[in-house]
């Protein structure tokens, strides 16, 4: 395998799919979802591989692909992986399969579907693994459209709305991003869009363009996680999406804002995240304890959910502003748990929407009579996304918070109420839905099915494992976060 263009093939695995299935008939549905798997399927391998020639000891990135592509203003075609990076490659890879399959609740335009399905995953596995400024703005811009219309084709009542406010708002955020990147070029001797290079030559940057370049990449890179007041959104985005691409708006588009904080925002601009740490640190506790009493407040099944991101990804900003080997790990950490726990989340609403075409958890109660296996991993779930001990969700918050109170101790206290409350709003729902007298008008609702259990198994033996042994992700995942904060002048310990 060696000189083989590996991460090339995890990115453009999708666009070799996308050129296959136009030459299916529209009304060849089932060859259209049996290729798609395929293909899907294939880039997890792909990104299975890429860990077998992965070494994690070392903290820089490897496997790097590099071509000149517009050689006049030197941007290149560079492509990289280290262990931050190939978190979210597996992660983006496990969920487009899985949610590939549960797909199978599309039933019009399906080839156009998945076009544009094959698309996204194309725009988020570049955006993990472009190292050049350019690249990555292209990436990221690749996953707007598709998403635009994943959502307003195939969306609910309220689809054409929602997307337009996704569009709009990370349209808008990128705007700022893109200002941000061609300062970090007309700044840097020799001009150049190249990550690598603009992290050595971080230390020329002034503080006062450090702290408005940050700024505009702020934007950017907020809008996507969800940062309050960026946030709004989310939901309406979430609740209108059909219920796949909740799956990877939620566990992998997300990430990509956090992502771009770590690869780029910190490293390139380190006095700037100095600067900026205690804003960041509010931003994140608000997110925390905002997004769980609004969460609360739901009795939308899918829209809780959602809001429930917005407080989780609260721990990943605070992890980030912490500045410190833990806190990083945190957010890291919480970044992937939460992408395998909330996808699973919406996985599992899907299941319930698909047989009653409700999500008012107030219309359900007593399922747990009649459909006892949805039940056990509906609970189980539910447990790891408030933070059970044991399970994947609590390293993340445990580390995030831990790094957090060493920088920031009244916010992080603070931020601790996001936790009770999210306890609250979990067990309510567990309550309405699972618990009481057995709702008459659902006793013909079938159990889950063998598909739907293959779509979150994978991600139940996930939680579990590094709910018990998290050390699996954190040898991967530490040393190029390590790297980074040495980079920024941080004294490990």
């Amino acid at each position: 395998m060696l000189g083989f263009p590996l991460l090339s093939s995890a990115v453009f695995l999708p666009i070799l799919g996308i050129l296959i299935l136009f030459f299916i008939p529209k009304n060849k549905t089932a060859l259209i979802r049996v290729t798609s798997g395929i293909i899907t399927f294939l880039t997890l391998i792909v990104s299975l591989v890429i860990f077998t020639h992965f070494n994690s000891n070392d903290p820089g990135l490897q496997l790097q692909e590099r071509l000149s592509w517009i050689p006049q203003v030197n941007i290149n075609y560079h492509l990289g992986v280290d262990g931050l990076s190939y978190s979210m490659v597996f992660l983006t890879a496990l969920l487009c399969f899985l949610a590939c399959i549960a797909s199978n609740s599309i039933k019009e335009r399906i080839k156009e579907y998945y076009i544009f399905f094959l698309l996204l995953e194309t725009g988020m596995m570049g955006t993990f693994l472009a190292l050049d400024l350019f690249l990555f703005y292209v990436f990221w811009e690749i996953t707007l459209v598709p998403m635009y219309f994943l959502i307003g084709i195939w969306g609910g009542p309220r689809k054409e709305y929602a997307a337009i406010k996704f569009f709009l708002y990370t349209l808008a955020g990128s705007v700022f991003m893109l200002l941000g990147i061609l300062a970090l070029y007309f700044t840097s001797t020799p001009h150049t869009f190249n990550i690598l290079e603009l992290t050595q030559q971080s230390k020329f940057f002034a503080q006062a363009f450090q702290n408005i370049v940050f700024l505009a990449l702020f934007f950017g890179f907020a809008v996507k996680v969800p940062v309050f007041p960026f946030h709004t959104w989310l939901p309406d985005a979430h609740v209108e999406a059909p219920t796949p691409i909740s799956v990877l708006l939620a566990g992998v588009l997300l990430k990509m804002g956090a992502y771009g904080f770590f690869r780029i925002s910190y490293p390139i601009l380190p006095q700037a995240a100095n600067y900026f740490g205690f804003a960041i640190a509010v931003l994140a506790v608000i997110n925390i304890v905002y997004g769980a009493f609004v969460a609360m407040a739901q009795t939308d099944f899918k829209k809780m959910v959602a809001y429930s991101s917005v407080s989780h990804m609260g721990f990943v900003m605070l992890g980030l502003a912490a500045l410190s080997p833990v806190g990083f790990s945190g957010a890291a950490m919480q970044m992937f748990n939460h992408g395998i726990i909330t996808g699973a989340m919406f996985l599992l609403v899907g299941v319930l929407y698909d047989r009653s075409h409700t999500r008012e958890m107030g219309a359900f109660g007593g399922l747990r009579v009649n459909l006892p296996v949805f039940s056990a991993v509906l609970i189980f779930f539910s447990m790891a996304s408030l933070g059970l001990p044991g399970l994947s969700g609590f390293i993340g918050e445990f580390l995030s918070l831990l790094g957090g109170f060493k920088a920031f101790k009244l916010l992080t206290a603070i931020s601790v109420l996001g936790i009770v409350i999210t306890a609250g709003y979990i067990l309510v729902m567990i309550q309405k839905v699972l618990l009481g007298p057995m709702n008459d008008k659902w006793k013909g609702l079938s159990e889950i099915s063998f598909r739907e259990l293959v779509t979150v198994v994978p991600l139940l033996v996930i939680v579990l494992v590094l709910g018990v042994y998290p050390k699996l992700a954190l040898d991967i995942i530490n040393p190029a976060l390590n790297l980074i904060l040495n980079n920024m002048g941080v004294v490990l310990p």
